[in-house]
């Protein structure tokens, strides 16, 4: 990679790892068979100054009650900490809590999920002070659950007898004394985090909906992009069903991925459509176009949703590939990298270093 004044950034350092993390669930390729041998479950601690492993736990072995789509695994979702534990969902091979050395707090089996097409799975939990909320779309009785953080009892459980599968990562919002557990879908719907009663919704996404809702001032912004391309901007104040009103901020077919979550940077969203390269660019107020729509040469397909730092945009197509944009008010390619192996997953910004989780290694890249 190379920083925005053109230098060369060193050498990464790699560790072993595979899968895919938020916004990484692959939808493309062949279905896989039930598998017939056990898998296990393990859980990473990596030293982010070399890529040493400073701990792994085995959480759990199994043979998997149903195979994967050909491009997916069996560790889709993303871990989620709040600095004293961490939260894995392994979806049907059970949620786990472990604390920062590695020893299990709890666990959780929620069930077998049953996937439309056995895709598998890939939904991550989300925390929120001392609650953790976790989405059960599938193909038998879907669900959305928020519970203790650091007990794993259950503190609520709605039905969502209307919703099939999904691999939407629900987003936990704070907005007027209310907090809201928000979660996409062809129906986006809002949750009180208290008692789970419904506070908004808003039909008119597409189905397979996997992109997580993204805040926006007072607003939230939610995209869907299976089969057609939806993207819509609804009030935070809002209350019981808005579907096709005028409460709508706005909405454009203009933006909408499949696999991918766009990305809200200094006041525009950036996003792509389907899972191909094409960037849509808009400001998140209004929905107006801040530059047309535009092809990102170099790129196939993305499931890597986009991220943004220090006045640029990163994008990285299946292939490896990453594209680093300039922010602003038109398409300026800066440079064009690659990693020389498969990526899907979406890459992870902190303070100067950028991790990227390929298909055989996860790497590191550092700006000193």
């Amino acid at each position: 990679f190379k920083t925005a004044d053109g230098k060369d950034v060193p050498k990464p350092s790699a560790s072993p790892a595979g899968g895919r993390s938020r916004g990484g669930r692959s939808r493309g390729g062949s279905r896989g068979s039930k598998p017939t041998s056990v898998q296990e479950f393990w859980v990473l601690c990596l030293n982010r100054k070399d890529g040493s492993v400073a701990w792994k736990k085995k959480v759990h072995e199994a043979v998997p009650h149903e195979g994967t789509h050909g491009t997916n695994t069996y560790s889709s979702g993303s871990p989620v900490t709040d600095g004293e534990h961490v939260w894995c969902s392994f979806g049907s091979n059970g949620l786990y809590c472990l604390d920062m050395e590695g020893n299990v707090i709890w666990d959780r089996d929620l069930g077998d999920m049953q996937t439309r097409g056995s895709f598998g799975e890939g939904a991550s939990a989300e925390v929120y002070k001392d609650k953790l909320a976790i989405i059960w779309d599938h193909e038998g009785e879907s669900f959305v659950e928020v519970m203790n953080a650091k007990t794993g009892k259950k503190v609520w459980r709605k039905e969502r007898p209307s919703h099939k599968s999904g691999w939407a990562t629900p987003r936990i919002i704070e907005h007027s004394g209310k907090t809201q557990v928000i979660v996409n879908g062809q129906t986006v719907r809002s949750y009180n985090i208290e008692d789970g009663s419904i506070i908004w919704e808003c039909g008119g996404q597409t189905g397979n909906p996997i992109p997580t809702p993204i805040k926006s001032g007072d607003n939230v912004i939610c995209m869907t992009g299976w089969r057609g391309s939806q993207c819509f901007a609804i009030p935070l104040d809002s209350e019981g069903d808005i579907s096709g009103s005028d409460k709508i901020v706005w909405n454009t077919t203009e933006l909408g991925p499949y696999v991918p979550t766009g990305v809200l940077y200094k006041g525009t969203v950036y996003g792509t459509k389907a899972t191909k390269p094409y960037l849509a660019a808009l400001n998140a107020e209004t929905g107006a176009a801040v530059f047309p729509t535009a092809r990102l040469n170099g790129i196939s397909t993305l499931y890597s949703s986009l991220v943004a730092a220090n006045d640029h945009v990163f994008v990285t197509g299946r292939s490896g590939k990453t594209l680093v944009l300039k922010h602003g008010s038109k398409l300026e390619v800066v440079s064009t990298n690659e990693l020389g192996e498969s990526v899907d997953a979406t890459p992870a910004l902190v303070d100067n270093q950028i991790m990227i989780r390929g298909a055989k290694h996860l790497f590191c890249f550092e700006d000193k």
